[in-house]
């Protein structure tokens, strides 16, 4: 578990006791070596379009990030992309997008993608969105935010880094009082429902609680 003590951490918010309007997806700017990782994020772009709930993502049109934002679109969603000015030619900007805001650097990226979404879902990717995930577990580990954090453990993709976390506890790392707060998804069409139940839970208690989906 790591953070830049440099950064400046978001201020606290607490969700609202109202349906998720947004969620923030992190995912590859790659395929991957499976076709279920794209159908997945299809899929789930899908979902959140049909349910109204709006996309915020990196804002390219490459790899996972760029299926979930056009399934998104293509089934009459809104989507924000968010992407650094010097990533624009790398990860080709999705033209047809509501809202594109580009921004000058990726911790201008990372803080506008946490303000506006309600919730933040990890799809399978690099380094890169191991990184983001990571730090929004850390965020909420230090109190800064309640928003729900999942990871959809498409081909147990996640399941390392599941193993890496269990380790840290069982060495002392994670600490009572310290614990994360996280979902695990094993099916695309279990990850609006899970983030929703959630969202409604924490509204009620008003505090923290770890929901892990065991496997």
């Amino acid at each position: 578990m790591f953070y830049d003590s440099v950064r400046e951490l978001p201020r606290s918010t607490s969700m609202p006791m109202s349906e998720i309007k947004s969620i923030c997806v992190y995912c590859g700017s790659g395929f991957g070596d499976s076709p279920v990782f794209a159908e997945n994020a299809a899929a789930l772009g899908r979902a959140m379009a049909e349910q109204d709930i709006k996309l915020v993502y990196g804002g390219g049109n490459v790899g996972l990030m760029g299926t979930v934002a056009q399934s998104t679109l293509d089934h009459g969603g809104y989507v924000t992309g968010i992407i650094p000015d010097f990533l624009k030619s790398r990860e080709k900007l999705l033209d047809d997008v509501q809202e594109t805001i580009v921004v000058p650097d990726m911790h201008t990226r990372k803080r506008l993608m946490f303000e506006k979404a309600d919730a933040f879902v990890a799809l399978p990717g690099g380094i890169g969105t191991l990184e983001e995930l990571v730090e929004q577990m850390t965020w909420a580990q230090l109190g800064r935010h309640t928003k729900p954090i999942l990871m959809l453990n498409t081909n147990g993709f996640w399941r390392p880094l599941l193993t890496l976390l269990a380790h840290m506890r069982e060495q002392g790392f994670i600490r009572p009082g310290l614990e994360l707060n996280y979902l695990v998804a094993e099916r695309v069409e279990d990850v609006i429902p899970m983030l929703e139940a959630s969202a409604r839970r924490l509204g009620l208690v008003g505090n923290e609680e770890m929901i892990e989906q065991r496997f």
